[in-house]
């Protein structure tokens, strides 16, 4: 029973991240077109970014197990070290804007 529903979870995993993920998409259009003057809104940037990459991801996800593409050992931990690098900037960049 439990092996069962991992392996459905495992399944619907990748399409409702997607979900999710148009949620997240439009609260940053939101935050993109609010009129700020002093707020410094780089780092957010850089997540939005990080973001889109990880769409790019999903939708990698969703093609290759639905055998649409074929799957690429090498792409997924790129993608990943791009998520990763983008967050990191991110958090040094809000770092050095706070000093």
């Amino acid at each position: 029973m439990v092996e069962t529903f991992a392996y459905c979870l495992g399944i619907v995993a990748p399409y409702y991240n997607l979900a999710l993920v148009v949620a997240a998409v439009l609260l940053f259009i939101h935050l993109f077109r609010t009129p700020y003057k002093k707020t410094f809104i780089k780092p957010w940037k850089l997540v939005f970014a990080a973001l889109l990459v990880f769409v790019v991801e999903e939708i990698v996800t969703v093609l290759t197990m639905a055998n649409v593409i074929p799957r690429y050992n090498l792409l997924f931990p790129l993608l990943e070290m791009i998520i990763i690098t983008l967050f990191i900037y991110a958090l040094l960049l809000q770092k050095e804007s706070l000093k």
